[in-house]
This record gives C-alpha cells, structure tokens and sequence, in this order.
C-alpha cells in the first residue's frame, strides 16, 4: 500500500510542476514588453450646420450655427478654424470679436458656436470654412450667397 502511495505521490508532484510551467509561460507570454497599452486620441469629427439664407444684401449679416461632433471624446483635442473668400467681398467673425482674417488659423473654444458673416459687396459670395483638430482631421464647408441688391 505505501508502495502505491509513494507512486501516486510522484505523479501528483510532477502533475503540479507541469501545472506550474504551464502558469509561469501563459504569464510571461501575456506580460511581454512588447504589447503596449494602446490609447486612441485622434477621434474623427463631422460638423453639422443649422440652414442658412440663400440671399444676402449689402451691409446684412447672416448668422451661420455650427455643431461639432465628435465619434470619440479625448479631453485636450482642440479645434481650429480659418477660411477663405473666393468670390464677392465679407467679413467672417466669431460673436462680437474682431473678423477673421483670410487663411488665418483661428482656435474654437466651445465645439457649437456661432458665426457671423457680413456682406460687404453687392455681387454673389462665396467662401469656404475649413474647420480642423489639433490631429490634422479637416472638414471643410461652403458658403454661397446671392445677391439681394
């Protein structure tokens, strides 16, 4: 009986050192260096825009409402917008601040804010928004007003 018990004994030891091989590589395997913890920061982005007049006369303004929304939320994205005029003449400013400036990068700080665009000419305008992340994402949305005069 002490025979088989010993027998038994030797088999469960060397059941529990293969137990522990078994522990020792899914552990190393599963802790390598090699796989970092991997966090998205670049989000995409779409804007959405409350409709606009199609007609505008010299001297009127018109408020353009812009949303930003964001598929993804990372705490230090920040936006930026800038723009450019190719046909008539305006002015693009944001609430009561000074009007942007052509081709200029200009930072958002809230991601829904009005714009307000004042024509300055009597001829159809046209101009385009680009809205950008501190990622490079870009969305770009056109303007184009008829003349009411």
């Amino acid at each position: 009986m002490i025979a088989i018990f010993n027998k038994f004994r030797i088999g469960l030891s060397s059941i529990y050192v293969m137990l522990a091989i078994l522990t020792v590589s899914v552990s190393m395997v599963s802790c390598s260096k090699d796989d970092e913890l991997e966090i998205q920061n670049d989000f995409p982005f779409e804007v959405k825009l409350m409709p606009v007049p199609k007609d505008v006369s010299n001297g009127q303004t018109v408020e353009i409402r812009i949303a930003i929304e964001r598929t993804g939320y990372y705490s230090n994205t920040q936006y930026f917008l800038r723009y450019f005029q190719f046909d008539g003449q305006g002015t693009l400013r944001y609430y009561d601040e000074q009007p942007y400036l052509p081709n200029d990068l200009y930072p958002l700080p809230t991601e829904q804010f009005r714009l307000y665009y004042t024509s300055t000419s009597t001829v159809s305008q046209s101009f385009e928004v680009w809205i950008s992340d501190s990622f490079g994402n870009e969305k770009q949305i056109s303007f184009q007003f008829n003349s009411a005069d």
